[in-house]
């Protein structure tokens, strides 16, 4: 990819998603991205937020799903359920660390590597994706952006139950069939309430493998409960309790670790499917009170997951002697994470604005591998390899924006980060300490009472870490980005347009590769700093509403990222070489047509196009020159889904990839076979509500 001049302007827009109501005109969706309620076009940030009507009729199922609808965000899948998630051209494949931020409420997600929740929206107001670093609120695990899972609140006023069961025929594949159930108790009215909303599914596989005698392996089975009580004793005093509980067993397709993959290794075909079990257990409690110039609110979130999956080797010769040995090793991972926030805000009353507070987190993950060695013919199990990773970070944080004028408002924003680590890797015990001051500075302009520009310059950090034992540790990344955008609401409210430019420096990037140990004859796995890059970029979207039947939206990124310079120790990455998993181009379209149905029966249409440009993969400590870079396939996706309202019930016909793509989502060549889009899918959704 070619250097784009030194100032490049991009367009960003957060599509304010269409309501429903009889009327040409648009709702606003009200969002929480810098912890306040703010419209949308107020908040000098880009982002994507899309409604929870609009959520279940795109057919959103799950994280893969959103990415596809939100240009510039991309994944990298380790199985149904297990996701690195990359945003603006932010990616690499180390583990340690998240570069997008996940919350559900006010409930942080962001856990390190894989381990992220794959959240099913289930029962929401709205997502909200936020795009660039948002390390000033939502810290350092939020390098690239934010994605905020914002869940339909208890009603203390008014009993409703919902319920639905999804059947659907995957092309070549198992069937699809899903049942979800929310139900919303009010036990004391105006004070009490309990919200409750599961569901299960059975995700069918369409991945078959001869050899080993398996057809429609990569199966997933999932269940996800969510509970939350609010309690309201008086108008200043709100008290929330959430319990989530969320299990997934999957199979993972063919995945092979070779460390000698510059040469040519034969891939077994009958190894079986890899099973892997995920588990979560989040408990939250977040408190808010009223006081007559400001808000105080405590928040605490407890999180317990686990997983367990093996893998198989493939060891060779050159690796005997370096304990990457063939075998099938059994790995089970525990992590506990729990965190505590206590933040002040202002009560929007007058030109100052604020919010102020500080956080603690500590986080616990163990790992014990065991591994059946097998090698010429033999087997013998080794002694279990064990590992323990702790953080226990604190930072404080303020932001403030104050309105110079009835049009100009300037904002500052500021966090101090700290974070102690630990790690111990069977032999020895490592600490550091590693710390950053992130600043953030933003001015907004509005045209009219419907229309702003502005400019953020934000910065974002992750943190430092650990090798292998006689590996020298990794610093801290950061990036800076540069932003300007405008946001407005046209046409008499019918057109939602918002723009943004953006420009992102990126130091001490991390990247995992292999280093070779002449003394053992082998290669070790390395996290290391390569060096510097810079990412330039597009992003524009705009949502029409024709007239009262029809609304259109559409939604485009362009992306240039580049490594600039490299380490000269390190041979991962040449400068030149593109940041992996960073789509050049990716966009939506969308088409949503209302009617009645027999002039009495509320109905709608509902047609959504993505389509993303192949995206790339460089390890030169892996490939050979010729073999990169390692590329998936482009990607087109056609949706549709027709639905009627019966009065309460209601029946859905839909289809995703109608045009039956078969296409690699993973460029990493021993993901490509897993990581594959799902076949042509269609089936038929009935809901019920009371």
């Amino acid at each position: 990819m070619k250097p784009v001049s030194f100032a490049v302007t991009a367009l960003s827009l957060a599509i304010s998603q269409i309501s429903h109501a009889d009327t040409e005109r648009m709702e606003e969706i009200i969002v929480t991205a810098q912890k306040r309620e703010q419209r949308q076009i107020e908040v000098p940030i880009s982002m994507t937020a899309i409604s929870g009507e609009d959520i279940q009729q795109k057919g959103v199922q799950n994280l893969q799903d959103l990415s596809f609808n939100v240009p510039g965000m991309s994944l990298r899948e380790d199985g149904p359920g297990s996701y690195l998630i990359f945003m603006r051209g932010l990616a690499n494949t180390d583990s340690a660390g998240a570069l997008v931020g996940v919350y559900i409420d006010e409930m942080p997600m962001t856990l390190t590597g894989y381990d992220q929740l794959d959240m099913r929206p289930l029962d929401l107001e709205r997502v909200e994706v936020l795009k660039g670093p948002q390390g000033t609120l939502y810290g350092q695990g939020s390098i690239a952006g934010t994605v905020k899972y914002v869940t339909a609140a208890p009603n203390p006023n008014e009993f409703q139950a919902k319920a639905a069961l999804s059947l659907a025929d995957v092309d070549g594949g198992e069937s699809h069939k899903t049942a979800t159930a929310v139900v919303n108790v009010p036990v004391v009215e105006d004070v009490f309430a309990v919200r409750m909303a599961a569901t299960v599914e059975r995700d069918g596989g369409w991945q078959d493998q001869p050899e080993a005698g398996i057809e429609d392996g990569n199966y997933q089975d999932l269940e996800h409960i969510r509970l939350r009580a609010l309690w309201t004793p008086n108008d200043r005093l709100d008290v929330n309790a959430t319990f989530i509980s969320h299990s997934n067993f999957s199979q993972l397709g063919l995945g092979y670790e070779q460390p000698d993959r510059t040469v040519d290794v034969s891939i077994d075909p009958s190894r079986e499917l890899v099973p892997k079990d995920y588990n979560y257990r989040i408990a939250n409690l977040t408190v808010s009170y009223d006081f007559e110039h400001f808000q105080v609110l405590s928040t605490t979130t407890h999180v317990d997951h686990q997983h367990q999956y093996p893998f198989t080797y493939i060891g060779t010769e050159q690796t005997i002697h370096g304990g990457n040995l063939a075998g099938i090793s059994d790995i089970q991972v525990d992590v506990e994470q729990i965190t505590q926030e206590l933040r002040f805000s202002s009560n929007g009353e007058g030109p100052l604005n604020w919010t102020g507070g500080f956080s603690m987190q500590k986080l616990d993950r163990d790992l014990v591998s065991y591994r059946d060695l097998r090698y010429f013919d033999a087997i013998f199990v080794l002694a279990p390899f064990v590992s323990q990773d702790i953080s226990e970070n604190f930072a404080v944080f303020a932001d403030a924006s104050y309105q110079l004028t009835d049009r100009l408002e300037l904002g500052v924003g500021l966090r101090y980060f700290e974070d102690d680590r630990e790690t111990f890797d069977g032999e020895r015990l490592l600490t550091d300490t590693f710390d950053s001051v992130d600043p953030r500075l933003y001015l907004s302009y509005a045209l009219s009472d419907d229309m702003n520009v502005y400019m953020n310059v934000a910065k974002g950090f992750r943190s430092g870490g650990f090798n292998a034992a006689g590996l020298p540790s990794y610093e801290p990344e950061s990036v800076i980005n540069y932003e300007v955008g405008y946001k407005g609401i046209l046409a008499d409210n019918r057109v939602n347009l918002q723009l943004a430019a953006y420009y992102t420096d990126y130091k001490d990037m991390l990247r995992r590769g292999l280093l070779f140990i002449p003394e053992i004859n082998t290669f070790q796995e390395l996290t290391s700093n390569i060096g510097n890059a810079e990412v330039k970029g597009l992003e524009g979207a705009v949502a029409w509403n024709v007239n009262e039947h029809l609304s259109l939206d559409a939604s485009f990124s362009w992306i240039d990222s580049e490594v600039t310079s490299v380490d000269a120790q390190d041979a991962t990455n040449k400068a030149g070489d593109p940041t992996d998993y960073v789509p050049e181009w990716s966009y939506t379209l969308g088409m949503n047509y209302q009617f009645e149905l027999a002039d009495q029966w509320p109905s709608y249409l509902r047609l959504d196009y993505s389509y993303r440009d192949e995206v790339s993969y460089v390890d030169r400590t892996s490939f050979t020159d010729e073999n990169l870079p390692q590329m998936s396939d482009k990607l087109n996706l056609l949706n549709a889904r027709f639905g009627i309202d019966f009065d309460g019930y209601g029946v859905e016909l839909f289809a995703t990839n109608l045009t039956n793509q078969n296409k690699y989502i993973d460029p990493y060549i021993a993901w490509k076979n897993a990581n594959r889009t799902k076949p042509r899918t269609i089936g038929i959704k009935f809901n019920i509500e009371f």
